[in-house]
Order: structure tokens, then C-alpha cells, then sequence
């Protein structure tokens, strides 16, 4: 069926538009979030997690939600766009979400001239996006050209309170944490260098004239220190002249770390990923699969229903993206629950093969039952449970 064949959404496109962009503004001395290494570790994370994810096409039915497997379903998940896979399709609408969109993603819907099916979804450059409020809707402006919103797909993340339809970002709440990182950043790299921190003191004779200008204490430098060569021993006037070594300052004695880690801490609940990942504490998997749970599937649930809504028009099929593989199993977990489900016949041995990554086996098709594991048509003609006079 013909992806225009479906009911077109009326919008009213009178009025004088107003543009609502959303480009960063270059100043000196300003940082891009996308130049900050933890900024860019949170959003990578959480980017590369939701696009590893399969997209299904779903159809509710009277016995339940049931996988639908055609052409659609085939563009959508293995070659939504020509010069990109499905992963980096998604990576690049999860990045434009968190990142550079500013909570908005936007991909055009490309339609073949003579089939009227879906040829291309199209990621659109952010930086040149921008929307333009009207009476009863908006309107899109890329590099001058102006989209309905029936003509794009147009994701959003944290809904503007004066522009539901338009995203917001994190670029204003990590204006200053990520400014604190980088001159904490700046702060490590000179003293590591040793460039503000001298290795020794040398205490001289207050009272000496030639200390009171800057001539007379260079002339005390290049007549003890900068005479004697390398490896050679100092010969100084034991009253006049003592030398003492530094030991420098260390980043805990100025609390950079404790600062760091705060920053770091905050970093991760704004963009919602657990600390371990940008290098605070230790990983923790209970913690991991609630960051599945929580932030990983609200963004699935963005994408799959913002999918539903601009490409389909049967009330029956839905989009679905699945996150059962991002969870962190191992192979015991994996084998115990399926083999419980096995025994209770709500799995067959096939799929418990397919769980843990083995080739189906033409004899493990058949259900299964606890006692003696018999087929579950023949779990009816066991002895125990035919009467009779012994």
C-alpha cells in the first residue's frame, strides 16, 4: 500500500511565521558540549545502547502483540537510509536528541516516484534546522527550504512548556559544570607539567644588598646555580645561601578530585546515565539494568512511538524496539530462567538454543514438560493418572 494512500493531517499553515532556532552561538573562549570528554562519553553511551536495539514491527491482535515481518519492517530495521545501517541511522537521531539537535531530531520522508512506497529516510544537518511558529502548528526550514511536519519525521526529547512541539536540550544546565570540568581540566595539565610549581626554595641572607632588585638576584642565581655544570656538585657560602626541595602539591591537597567527581556526578543524572561510566565508583549491574530499565527504554519509547505516528496508518501495527539484549546476563542466568520456563511449557527448547546463541535443532521443536520431560501431546497418558483396580 502506498505510504501517501493514508489520511493527511490538516494543518493550518496561515500566519507570519516566527523563527525558533536553536544554533549555538560561538564566543571566545566557549566550549562546545560536544568538545567535552564527558559530555561526549554520557551521550556516546546512551547512543550507542538504544541503536544497538532491533526495531519490530508490531500488530495487536485478539491473542496478543504478534511480530510483523514485510517490507516495511525490513526498511525500517536494516536499511532505513542508503548510506547508513539502522545503528548509525539511530545513533545519529539518539546524538542529535542529547546533543547537537537540542532536543530535536529531524529525518525527511523520501517517497519513490513511481512506487509512492518509502525510498529514503533522510537525517537532516541540525545546525541548519529551524522551526517556524504559525497560528495552528509549525513549520520546518532547512537550508531555506520549508517542511510540514506530514513530510518529516520529528523527533522530540523534553518537550518545550511554550513550544510542545519543539525539544529542549542540556546545552543551558551543563553550561557551567562543563565550564568547572574544563578549568579543572586546565588546573591538572599545569601542574603535572610542574610549570607554576618550583622543585626547590633557596633561602639567601635577608640582609644581603644584592636581594632588593630583581638584578641582584638574578647575579646571586648566575654566580652559585648557573655556573656549575650538569652533574657537578654546588659550592655555596654555607651562612649565606640554603637550598631546600619542594615536594609538589598533589590534586587531592587542592581538591580537585573531590570537585571533579561532584561535576562528574551531575554530568551523569543530566543526561541520565550512571557515574561508573564517566569514571566515578565502580560498576555496578543492578545499577546498569535500571539504567536499561529507565533512560535506555524511555528513549526506545520515544523513537518507536514518534515512528508509529508519521509512518504508519493501520490502528493495528505499532513500532517496537526491543532492549531485551542490552541487559547484562550471563550464560548461567540465561540457561537457569530459560530452562524454568522450558519446564513450565512456555518455551520451546529452540528458542532457549536461540537465547545463548546456538543453532536450532530440528528435535528440541517440540514443547516440554516437567516428569521425565514427555512431549506435552502425551502428557496425558501417564500411568498415575489413568484409574483402575491396582
Amino acid at each position: 500500500m502506498a505510504f501517501w494512500n493514508r489520511k493527511k493531517k490538516v494543518r493550518n499553515t496561515t500566519g507570519i511565521p516566527i523563527t525558533l532556532g536553536f544554533g549555538d552561538v560561538e564566543t571566545v573562549g566557549y566550549t562546545k558540549l560536544s568538545d567535552n570528554p564527558d559530555v561526549l562519553i554520557a551521550v556516546d553511551k546512551i547512543a550507542d545502547l538504544v541503536s544497538n536495539m532491533t526495531i519490530h514491527l508490531m500488530e495487536n491482535t485478539d491473542e496478543g502483540d504478534k511480530r510483523v515481518r514485510n517490507q516495511l519492517s525490513r526498511k525500517i530495521d536494516i536499511e532505513p537510509y542508503k548510506n547508513m545501517t539502522r545503528k548509525g541511522w539511530i545513533y545519529k537521531i539518539v546524538r542529535d536528541l542529547l546533543l547537537f539537535g537540542d532536543g530535536n531530531s529531524v529525518v525527511h520522508i523520501g517517497i519513490d516516484p513511481v512506487t509512492t512506497f518509502i525510498s529514503d529516510l533522510t537525517p537532516f544537518q541540525m545546525q541548519a534546522v529551524t522551526f517556524e511558529d504559525t497560528d495552528n502548528g509549525y513549520r520546518i526550514n532547512y537550508n531555506g527550504k520549508v517542511y510540514s511536519p506530514d513530510e518529516v519525521i520529528h523527533f522530540v526529547i523534553n518537550p518545550n512548556p511554550n513550544y510542545p512541539y519543539k525539544g529542549t536540550g542540556y546545552r543551558v544546565a551543563l553550561r557551567e559544570i562543563v565550564k568547572n570540568l574544563n578549568q579543572a581540566t586546565k588546573t591538572k595539565n599545569n601542574f603535572m607539567s610542574g610549570k607554576y610549581m618550583p622543585s626547590l626554595i633557596i633561602s639567601v641572607d635577608a640582609l644581603t644588598e644584592e636581594l632588593s632588585s630583581k638584578e641582584g638576584r638574578d647575579n646571586v642565581m648566575a654566580k652559585y646555580f648557573d655556573e656549575t655544570e650538569g652533574g657537578k656538585p654546588w659550592i655555596i657560602p654555607a651562612d649565606l645561601i640554603k637550598v631546600e626541595q619542594v615536594k609538589p602539591l598533589s590534586l587531592k591537597d587542592i581538591a580537585i578530585v573531590e570537585g571533579v567527581e561532584l561535576d562528574k556526578k551531575t554530568v551523569a543524572g543530566l543526561i541520565g546515565v550512571p557515574a561508573f561510566f564517566l569514571g566515578v565508583g565502580t560498576f555496578n549491574k543492578e545499577e546498569y539494568n535500571n539504567f536499561i530499565n529507565t533512560r535506555i527504554y524511555s528513549i526506545g519509547q520515544i523513537i518507536s512511538q514518534t515512528l508509529t505516528r508519521d509512518l504508519l496508518y493501520s490502528p493495528n501495527w505499532f513500532f517496537r524496539l526491543n532492549p531485551r539484549s542490552l541487559y547484562s546476563y550471563d550464560l548461567t542466568e540465561m540457561v537457569t530462567a530459560g530452562a524454568q520456563l522450558v519446564d513450565r511449557n512456555a518455551m520451546r527448547r529452540n528458542e532457549l538454543r536461540d537465547w545463548i546463541g546456538l543453532d536450532p535443532d530440528t528435535e528440541m521443536n517440540e514443547l516440554i514438560v516437567l516428569e521425565n520431560y514427555i512431549p506435552a501431546s502425551a502428557i496425558g497418558q501417564q500411568n498415575k493418572l489413568k484409574g483402575g483396580d491396582e
